[in-house]
């Protein structure tokens, strides 16, 4: 293994030297859940035999965004957040090759001499049961298995991921828990309490007026999260973690346009946030966003959350590795 610290790199060229002749998991990873971190974890494995470095190459942006614009297309973990995943794994870089129709329209055996041995100089691959690559998606597992035969690196495919009731983990499946605000099963299938990451930025400072002030992050147009009320964490860059609830919409009782807005009131905290950019791990969905019949109605509801949030995360224990290091 390589002793350089966590890189994340554009794969436009060469890596570094150090991390050349690596263990490369292959995929889009969006959402880095259960059935990904199967394949995450063997490449950490057959790193950790063979003492090299562990990386994984991904897509930037995401291949359907590419080849079908037109359809929305929520990112469970934007780069950053999944790059932050990777690194917790315990992987050496995350490589991000930017995806468009010029590289898509590259053969097969193009993909596996220009990038995974051009670039990367791979010693080993680990995939999914299911990819596919080059152009018309030319490349199956049967290719790359052949091709790493002639050409001298190894190749570990890594079968479907079930539940506990024997249905596949997908990201499909955990789009649809979080845009219903069912956070709690999605984290049972992401192995994590889904999390956001985001730039804290000033508001109208309504909520300082009412004696709840928050962190306001604004969130993407497509976030996946349905609009709501829920039980969070927030994590400073400087790793402090505090439980807090958190609004996530367009505050229907004083606006009804504008961005979505993730606001966490943070709770015994006093400090400033501006500009700090900070995780927000959702553990409970509380209630659907409402519009209030003024501000004293809307007051005591949001002490009824704060109560219900605090109540709920007094008990919470982590469910995984991945997850204490993320949001405990």
């Amino acid at each position: 293994m390589t002793t350089g610290g966590f890189e994340r790199l554009t794969g436009s060229g060469r890596l570094p030297q150090r991390l050349r002749g690596g263990v490369v998991a292959i995929g889009n990873f969006d959402g880095v859940h259960r059935g990904h971190q199967a394949v995450l974890e063997r490449a950490l494995v057959e790193a950790r035999a063979r003492g090299v470095p562990a990386l994984v190459l991904t897509f930037e942006p995401h291949p359907r965004a590419v080849f079908r614009p037109d359809i929305r297309l929520p990112r469970i973990t934007p780069a950053p957040v999944k790059a932050r995943l990777v690194r917790l794994l315990g992987f050496d870089a995350l490589v991000e090759q930017p995806f468009t129709r010029d590289f898509a329209g590259q053969s097969a055996d193009d993909f596996i001499d220009g990038v995974l041995l051009g670039q990367l100089g791979v010693s080993h691959v680990v995939t999914g049961f299911d990819f596919h690559f080059g152009k018309n998606r030319q490349g199956d597992p049967a290719f790359l298995v052949a091709a790493g035969k002639d050409r001298g690196f190894g190749v570990t495919q890594v079968e479907a991921f079930c539940d506990e009731g024997g249905e596949a983990v997908s990201s499909s499946r955990i789009r649809a828990l979080l845009e219903a605000g069912d956070v709690s099963q999605a984290a049972g299938l992401l192995g994590y309490r889904f999390t956001v990451e985001g730039e804290v930025v000033h508001g109208k400072k309504l909520g300082r007026t009412l004696g709840f002030p928050t962190a306001n992050m604004i969130m993407p147009e497509d976030a996946v999260l349905r609009h709501g009320i829920y039980a969070v964490r927030l994590r400073r860059p400087n790793g402090d973690l505090h439980d807090g609830v958190a609004s996530f919409g367009r505050r229907p009782t004083v606006e009804s346009e504008g961005e979505p807005l993730l606001e966490t009131y943070v709770f015994d905290f006093a400090g400033d946030l501006y500009h700090e950019i900070c995780d927000v791990s959702f553990f409970g969905f509380l209630r659907g966003e409402e519009k209030f019949d003024g501000l004293d109605a809307l007051l005591a509801q949001m002490q009824r959350d704060k109560e219900e949030a605090r109540a709920l995360l007094s008990d919470v224990r982590p469910l995984s590795e991945l997850d204490q290091r993320l949001a405990f």
